[in-house]
């Protein structure tokens, strides 16, 4: 347990930045951070690199669409042109619609506020899923990453791990369960863990280098 410990602080401290902040969302338990994490999360589930993802939600919000109201108030052409400074150009056009789609969704279903989806399905993982996975562009990957990262402001859903993040687990040779992990750190970093595992399970960091860092 010792060694996994140090395992989880070497990659805390080489990787330890969520998607969120990464993206520049200062994330609270409070609508517009929540939606943007939603937007995040849309770009980020299609097949595309984790970085353009996140430069092409850099790029949304600079724009001013930061809540449901200002995505849908955008036009389609204008979302597409910020996806295309992010370099998010192989789905932009089909990403643009379905942004438009999903903030009207919020806007109908849940007066703007992804809290009244928390209130509706609790701290349930599968009833969280199944309401996230209503909007368009979210499928279960997108469901997680959303889950993932909203751990952090929803501490009901700690600890949240996903095939990604055990993934990334297996490949340093740390325990396979959310519980075992949780173990490894204290609650406000779990999140921060689970997206550092992310980072390892896709390549964006190295499992060996972390193992001989802690190691050394």
């Amino acid at each position: 347990m010792g060694d996994d410990r140090k395992v989880a602080r070497v990659l805390l401290d080489r990787q330890g930045r969520t998607y969120a902040e990464e993206a520049g969302i200062t994330l609270a338990d409070r609508p517009a951070p929540l939606y943007q994490l939603l937007v995040l999360a849309t770009l980020l589930s299609t097949r595309i690199r984790a970085r353009v993802a996140v430069a092409a939600a850099r790029e949304l919000f600079v724009a001013g669409y930061r809540t449901p109201q200002s995505m849908e108030t955008a036009s389609w052409q204008d979302r597409v042109d910020a996806l295309g400074r992010g370099h998010y150009r192989r789905y932009d056009e089909r990403t643009s619609t379905m942004l438009g789609t999903g903030a009207r969704l919020c806007l109908d279903r849940w007066r703007g506020d992804l809290r009244r989806l928390h209130r509706d399905a609790g701290d349930e993982p599968a009833a969280l899923r199944r309401l996230l996975t209503e909007f368009p562009g979210i499928g279960p990957t997108g469901a997680d990453i959303f889950l993932r990262e909203a751990q952090a402001v929803w501490p009901g859903l700690r600890p949240y791990v996903d095939r990604r993040a055990l993934a990334g687990a297996e490949r340093l040779g740390l325990p396979g369960s959310a519980d075992q992990l949780a173990d490894l750190v204290g609650p406000a970093d779990f999140g921060r863990l689970a997206s550092a595992l992310v980072r390892v399970a896709l390549g964006e960091e190295s499992a060996g280098e972390v193992t001989r860092a802690a190691a050394g």
